[in-house]
């Protein structure tokens, strides 16, 4: 049974690592002014920013999905990891030891699965790369040397060399205490006859990191005629590495993307290789499959999706380097950024490329690439015969939907005009009628499945979202057209984030002085976590440690990492808390009249002038609130 982590060690962890450096590790962030940050979010499509990051408080929140939280909520959400999995790994990335209630320090068998695998990994990777230096990979050095790659490429890519044995790999791992059951499970061995064997053997080897940089599998390149395998042989689908999800690269070329809003996309280990040596270090492939939906989510949000961003696809010239560009503009309206497509002459892959031509070749390959729209349009009609009536109109039927579907109108027509000459339309306005009138029925259809994604510029509880999962309950709903839920908002926002401009008045405040159910759930939470008045650097997780549920945790989150809609919160939160007490007094005062209204004129005495006295003092506090300000609250 794994011994649980002692909780002065999570701490450290969480101290330890920034929640913006760990999360820039997945997406690009920009600034969103108040010290925040801002980037898409990574559990759910959207199309504007709507994902926030708090660095001074340590959480994220999403507007958008209502997804929030800390930094090991992050790392567990997005890569599946259970809490002592998560603290595992940002542990060892920071080289915390951690010690367990049960005693000992990090001991292998209490880590997560996951956690286990990436070590099998990472021990597998140092394993092939020490091979690559021994006399049987001859064969492999010599395949890197003949396509242009010398020891410092191998090195930086981390290329290594997979002996030729049944179980020389797993010999290697099990003296560093994996057992059989987790290299199996990590596709580093296979089933034999016998027991386990190695997977890759006499290969060229390289490893396939993650976006954080953790190798989670393997691809394999055949080097002797006698393996009967395929060319490539990569890791299987396991715990770790979903093909779907992996651009072999990324975590050499993330940076460079965010930072120029470029990538590139080629189609092999050797390709990235090539690339990044001749200055293309945005370049990236798929791992063994097609470019698809979740590599495009990746890419979305490290290019901070826009219009100025740009990917450009290089394929090989022949028929199913065609194929492919076809497919890869089947996503193209996924994409907000520009889609250029790169062939370079001869049909030359970027490796072959740059071993004929040099590395400036590969440079040119990539600035002079085309729109991949243009290659589409050019597909089509070259499919049909344009010298007679019956194939220039099939050309056009086939074509024109390609036209409307250009993201920018000015340049739509400009190809609708351009298509009726490559067709020999002598009509040209035909042809742009017929393209505006696809575009049209396009953005109807668009419409009618439920219209353009809602604004997300500031949350809106109660609006319609669409997410790609399924959310917990919200609470009762909040009116952020309410003068008073807004402004009870802004002091629990303020609370939260710059608890000493508050403290100690905020303290005094009851539950019913917040009327929105939500609102005095998390007054309350802060009153359990010792109220501002003892806020300190651990303020804030206690606060959400102490939430009832998760819908009032995630209010928490979510009003710690929204901006205060004010410029100067010294001098905002005195109006604040003026506020929230006037306008409670002012329900009481409602309270007080509606009581003696129902007493009416024969009520006892007593009972009436106690009921007065209470209405003329709140009368009198009234006054004093709006005549002195906050200084009425001392």
């Amino acid at each position: 049974m794994a011994g649980r982590i002692k909780d002065e060690d999570v701490k450290a962890v969480r101290d330890a690592v920034p929640i913006d450096a760990v999360i820039s590790e997945y997406l690009q962030l920009k600034s969103a002014g108040g010290g925040n940050l801002k980037g898409l979010c990574p559990f759910h499509d959207e199309k504007s920013p709507s994902f926030q990051v708090s660095p001074s408080k340590g959480l994220f929140y999403c507007f958008g999905c209502q997804e929030g939280g800390d930094t090991l909520d992050f790392v567990m959400k997005l890569d599946h990891l259970s809490f002592s999995e998560a603290v595992e790994r940002l542990a060892a990335k920071t080289g915390i030891v951690l010690r367990y209630d049960e005693g000992g320090y990090n001991p292998g068998r209490q880590q997560g699965e996951k956690i286990r695998l990436i070590e099998a990994h990472k021990v597998a990777a140092q394993f092939f790369v020490e091979q690559l230096g021994g006399a049987e990979a001859e064969i492999g050095r010599k395949f890197l040397t003949e396509r242009g790659f010398d020891q410092a490429a191998a090195e930086h890519f981390g290329v290594g060399y997979a002996p030729a044995g049944w179980d020389h790999l797993i010999r290697f791992l099990r003296g560093k205490g994996f057992t059989d059951r987790e290299l199996l499970t990590s596709g580093l061995a296979s089933e034999g006859r016998r027991g386990a064997i190695d997977r890759f053997r006499g290969r060229l080897i390289w490893p396939i990191r993650d976006i954080t940089g953790d190798v989670i599998g393997f691809g394999a390149r055949k080097l002797r005629e006698d393996d009967n395998g395929p060319k490539y042989l990569n890791t299987p689908e396991t715990p770790l590495y979903k093909k779907s999800h992996v651009l072999y690269g990324i975590d050499l070329a993330k940076k460079e993307i965010a930072k120029t809003g470029k990538a590139v996309v080629v189609e092999g280990y050797t390709d990235v290789m090539a690339c990044h040596l001749a200055g293309v270090t945005t370049a990236i492939a798929t791992c063994g499959t097609a470019f698809a939906e979740d590599h495009i989510k990746i890419l979305r949000r490290l290019l901070m999706d826009n219009s100025s961003s740009h990917v450009v696809f290089t394929f090989d010239g022949d028929a199913a380097g065609q194929r492919a560009a076809l497919r890869a503009f089947e996503d193209d309206q996924k994409f907000a950024a520009r889609t250029s497509i790169a062939i370079s002459p001869g049909g030359m892959d970027p490796c072959e490329l740059r071993l004929a031509d040099g590395d400036a070749a590969v440079r040119n390959l990539v600035e002079q690439s085309s729109p991949l729209f243009e290659f589409a349009i050019h597909s089509a009609v070259a499919r049909h015969n344009t010298d007679t009536a019956e194939g220039r109109a099939a050309a056009l039927e086939e074509a024109a939907p390609i036209v409307a579907g250009i993201k920018d109108g000015s340049i739509q027509h400009e190809y609708a005009v351009s298509l009726a000459s490559k067709l020999g339309i002598l009509d040209e306005q035909f042809v742009v009628r017929r393209v505006s009138q696809l575009a049209r029925w396009a953005r109807d259809r668009g419409s009618r499945r439920g219209g353009p994604e809602p604004r997300r510029d500031r949350p809106q509880q109660g609006s319609a979202q669409t997410v790609t999962r399924p959310q917990p309950p919200r609470g009762p709903r909040l009116d952020l057209r309410s003068p008073v839920h807004r402004v009870e908002r802004e002091l629990l926002k303020l609370a939260l984030q710059h608890p000493q401009l508050v403290s100690p008045a905020f303290d005094a405040y009851g539950e019913d002085e917040f009327t929105a159910p939500p609102y005095a759930a998390v007054r309350s939470a802060i009153a359990e976590a010792g109220g501002t008045e003892h806020a300190d650097d651990g303020y804030l997780a206690r606060v959400r440690d102490l939430a009832p549920d998760d819908t009032v945790r995630s209010m928490v989150t979510e009003l710690a990492v929204e901006a205060v809609m004010h410029k100067a919160p010294d001098v905002y939160a005195d109006e604040v808390l003026v506020q929230v007490r006037l306008r409670a007094v002012e329900r009481r005062i409602s309270e007080v009249r509606a009581n003696l209204a129902r007493l009416g004129p024969h009520a006892e005495a007593d009972h009436l002038a106690a009921v007065h006295s209470e209405l003329w003092a709140l009368q009198q506090y009234e006054y004093r609130l709006r005549v002195e300000g906050v200084a009425a609250l001392r």
